[in-house]
């Protein structure tokens, strides 16, 4: 029986870099050559915004467009939250599919695959953010925190899509079954329904407001917020939340510092 030897991949960092923007270029051809799953990524935010922003608001204390200015934030956060599902399913199809096996054959380093999926779509939802602006514009939201405030938003709204890309990655290379994988990935939805992205947490009875505080997904929510102007910091609320800034670069370097090494692990693993 033959057997696979599995070169190394390029040394040092310039090696990563190459290597990386090689399988980055490649995830970009593979998104352009899916459009339609693209355009329904895209689309639902939207879709979520003006419904939820003229459904929900007129059923809470907020008035419509103050309603709208509160969920905005919450559903960017939301939208970069599913960067597990669309990591776990897109690592999951390669490994079923045996895309990963050849890639694995070849002198790249190990890094560089997971890498250049998380970066493609951390451009991909930057781009996808834009109209998701331009139409909670339309509908009365207004960044009240200066420019500086706003890109720091963008940027952090960035970081976290980037780390849940990776906790994505690493599921999906566990399960190594598409179908498994979009199941799971399914089941993310509730994620952002136990946190403040929708509704303010302080209404939630005491156990259930724990939970959300401590959802990472209320403590980027929060700061997205607070840099975009548009609702204050709450009072008296978990750490992450309080300090909304400080406890989402905490969360997501926690993550990264987790899944970034998990995930590489994996990949390099194999079925072994």
């Amino acid at each position: 029986m033959s057997t696979v030897t599995t070169r190394p991949g390029r040394p040092g960092t310039y090696g990563l870099v190459y290597d990386g923007s090689a399988m980055l270029g490649r995830q970009l051809r593979r998104i352009r050559n899916n459009p339609g799953l693209l355009i329904l990524t895209q689309t639902m935010p939207i879709t979520m915004l003006l419904f939820f922003g003229y459904v929900f608001g007129s059923a809470l204390a907020m008035p419509g467009e103050e309603y709208r200015s509160f969920l905005l934030p919450g559903l960017l956060v939301a939208t970069a939250a599913n960067g597990i599902m669309t990591g776990m399913f897109q690592a999951a199809q390669d490994t079923h599919r045996g895309v990963t096996d050849r890639l694995r054959t070849l002198p790249v380093s190990r890094a560089a695959v997971p890498l250049g999926q998380s970066v493609a779509d951390v451009l991909v939802t930057a781009a996808g953010t834009v109209p998701l602006l331009l139409v909670g514009l339309a509908v009365g939201w207004r960044i009240e925190g200066g420019a500086a405030g706003a890109a720091g938003a963008v940027a952090l709204l960035l970081l976290f899509r980037f780390a849940t890309t990776w906790i994505g990655i690493f599921l999906g290379l566990l399960t190594r079954n598409e179908e498994a994988a979009g199941q799971l990935g399914g089941a993310t939805f509730i994620l952002p329904l136990l946190s403040n992205a929708y509704i303010p947490a302080d209404g939630l009875p005491g156990w259930l407001r724990t939970v959300a505080e401590w959802n990472p997904i209320s403590a980027v929510t929060t700061a997205l917020r607070d840099l975009f102007g548009n609702a204050p910091v709450p009072e008296g609320a978990a750490w992450p939340v309080a300090h909304p800034v400080a406890g989402s670069l905490a969360w997501c370097g926690l993550l990264l510092a987790v899944f970034v090494p998990l995930a590489v692990y994996r990949y390099a693993r194999g079925e072994r």
